[in-house]
């Protein structure tokens, strides 16, 4: 296809014709990473944000957004007040779903 690059990979093809046809502003994915980072000093809340990621399949990763393994292990480590680990497995799992994001995971400062 003329609109891909060459010599990109299967993962970086698939991510752009999923993204091609709208706005990277209008997915729906990024506002609840978005709203989970915001909101990490409440793990219910943050738990029933990864839910509704778990909810979305991520063809990248050819499963959910958010796994319930890595779900729980989240809440948990908010609930044991260990918040750099738990946006550290928030962050992974937004550059899973979005790898080639140029702004980054966010709420993060562009490197």
């Amino acid at each position: 296809m003329a609109d891909e690059l060459p010599g990109a990979t299967p993962e970086e093809r698939a991510y752009r014709r999923g993204f091609r046809q709208r706005n990277r502003q209008d997915d729906y994915a990024l506002d609840l990473f978005r709203e989970a980072r915001a909101h990490l000093g409440d793990p219910e809340r943050v738990d029933r944000i990864l839910f509704e990621l778990g909810r979305y399949y991520n063809p990248l990763a050819d499963g959910p957004i958010v796994d319930v393994a890595t779900r729980g292990r989240i809440v948990t480590l908010l609930r044991q007040s260990q918040r750099e680990e738990a946006e550290r497995l928030l962050d992974e799992r937004y550059r899973r779903y979005a790898p080639l994001d140029e702004v980054g995971p966010p709420d993060r400062p562009r490197e």
